[in-house]
């Protein structure tokens, strides 16, 4: 394509997430678009979506969400990152940061699992049968299409969930039993390079700060230093479509609504219209040290409620009930504690532990009722944070059940119940007392934070480019591409690179994942691991 045909094109984003981020960057990069003609709409007053953080000491940080990356698997953000330079150090991009960063702080978890007595489990062995065996190699045979609507609890043992594995693979990427088979397999293949360093999470990278500090904040500053148009506190309602030559659709009118103000944004053909459908941390609720969360099953989020209008009579836009339909199987908890002038818990856990700050990644309290896991990151993690304050977060896949030493559900807990759950499991009671007197537990509900892993069948998620409308494309966590794991950063960026790329007829391709299961030395070590 011209560079005068792009310079004449728009392209308006609905959302503001990784994945819209990393698309104007390719729009500018490699299409050469003209920044200021590229429109991202957030409902909310600030980008990043999922990827978010907040907050400070004397309120109490917020991190809703922890995501891991690697090296391998990660190639389109590393694609990204590599052209944007760090908040820490301008003269470095965000890659080389967060490189530096992982040379300098390694992950090698020696606490991986603890037991109901507070007691370090030995996970050098998997603790697999012969039977869980054999069905995780008869899994990664089977076909996508065989596996549509399959949970991974039907295709498993009950004897399978109580393996090592189990327990620190479904924490390290929020597996829970009833969630996809498909999906399951689907990171069997992709991180199967992980299975022999899972009771390590050596090969674990994170950023240097929060996500939102480290990524989310250096490439919003260089979309807008490009010119980029950020229309915050501005929702689509709706869009409208037209039928243009060859029988296609073309998006023509966007409905918005801006500060209480109806708004009608009219669309040519020739431009692009680029839609993040769902979210994973729509409806989200905050606690508080004396309260907890409140959540409604009802509400969805507007999100949700786009996506739903959309798809309406289009089964090309899929099917967003499968994925917001089943709160009870998608919601877990998370909390954030901020710690005052008291380093006492991170020194507790280091020495409990093994692992200094930022080195341990997950330890998983895996006979709690919540199935708690807690991860204590480096400090400091938030930009703002002072010396004396250190921040650690934490999540419970099984909110829904009453606690061992709270007999209330995670759900219903305060920031307070909470710390004392966590503090009680570790064998700190003796700390708990002065714990909450110097620290704040903001809990935090998500209604859909692992809706993306509901049983599925492929049509439920749109294609990028859904076939017949010539200039719409759908991005994120639910939309279908092949091979991908969803619940990734990586997943995002890469439909947004689809995207672009496929719209502007951009030479370019794809960065390929890594293939660790064609490569010999990889799966002979996964097959010694599957033995021990």
């Amino acid at each position: 394509m011209s560079a005068e045909n792009v310079k004449n094109k728009k392209a308006y984003f609905i959302g503001g997430g990784i994945g819209a981020l990393s698309g104007a960057v390719f729009l500018i990069r490699d299409g050469k678009m003209p920044a200021e003609n590229i429109h991202i709409y957030d409902k909310l007053n600030v980008s990043g979506g999922s990827m978010d953080g907040s907050g400070n000491a004397d309120d109490g940080y917020v991190i809703r969400g922890g995501r891991m990356f690697d090296y391998e698997q990660y190639p389109a953000l590393w694609n990204v990152l590599s052209e944007i330079p760090a908040i820490s150090d301008k003269n470095i991009s965000v890659y080389e940061e967060i490189k530096n960063f992982n040379e300098r702080i390694q992950t090698n978890s020696k606490a991986r699992l603890v037991d109901r007595n507070g007691q370090i489990t030995d996970v050098s062995s998997m603790g697999f049968n012969e039977s869980d065996r054999m069905t995780l190699i008869k899994l990664m045979a089977k076909s996508e299409k065989s596996l549509e609507d399959i949970t991974i609890e039907d295709f498993f043992s009950p004897h399978f969930f109580t393996t090592n594995f189990w327990y620190m693979w479904a924490t390290t990427f929020a597996f829970e039993p009833w969630h996809s088979v498909l999906e399951f397999k689907r990171y069997l293949h992709i991180f199967i390079h992980e299975f022999p360093r899972i009771n390590n999470l050596s090969g674990v990278k994170r950023s240097l700060y929060n996500q939102y500090d480290s990524i989310i904040l250096p490439v919003e500053l260089w979309l807008k230093e490009q010119g980029v148009i950020f229309e915050y506190d501005c929702e689509v309602k709706d869009i409208e479509f037209e039928t243009i030559e060859n029988n296609e659709k073309s998006v023509s009118k966007l409905y918005i609504s801006r500060n209480n103000t109806d708004e009608t944004v009219y669309i040519n053909s020739d431009d692009l219209v680029i839609i993040t459908n769902g979210s994973m941390t729509a409806a989200t609720t905050l606690g508080s040290m004396t309260s907890p969360p409140v959540f409604s099953e009802t509400n969805l989020g507007t999100s949700w409620e786009f996506w739903e209008k959309i798809s309406a009579g289009r089964p090309e836009f899929g099917n967003p009930k499968v994925f917001d339909g089943n709160i009870d199987q998608s919601f877990w908890e998370s909390f954030t504690v901020t710690c005052n002038k008291d380093n006492k818990f991170l020194d507790m856990m280091e020495k409990f532990s093994g692992n200094t700050a930022g080195t341990g990644a997950l330890v998983t309290l895996k006979d709690s009722s919540w199935l708690m896991s807690v991860v204590i990151a480096y400090q400091p993690h938030f930009l703002n944070q002072p010396e004396d304050v250190t921040v650690f977060w934490g999540y419970g896949l099984f909110p829904d059940r009453k606690g061992d030493y709270i007999k209330k559900k995670m759900t219903e807990c305060t920031g307070k119940e909470i710390l004392t759950e966590l503090l009680c499991h570790l064998k700190f009671h003796d700390y708990v007392s002065e714990m909450k007197k110097t620290s704040n537990c903001i809990p935090c509900i998500l209604p859909f934070i692992t809706s993306q892993f509901m049983p599925r069948k492929i049509s439920d998620r749109p294609r990028v480019r859904p076939e017949g409308y010539k200039n719409l494309a759908f991005i994120g966590q639910f939309v279908e591409i092949p091979e991908g794991v969803v619940f990734t950063v990586e997943y995002s960026v890469r439909t947004a690179m689809t995207a672009v790329y496929d719209f502007l007829s951009i030479d370019k391709e794809i960065p390929a994942y890594f293939k660790g299961d064609k490569d010999i030395k990889v799966l002979f070590d996964s097959f010694v691991t599957m033995h021990k």
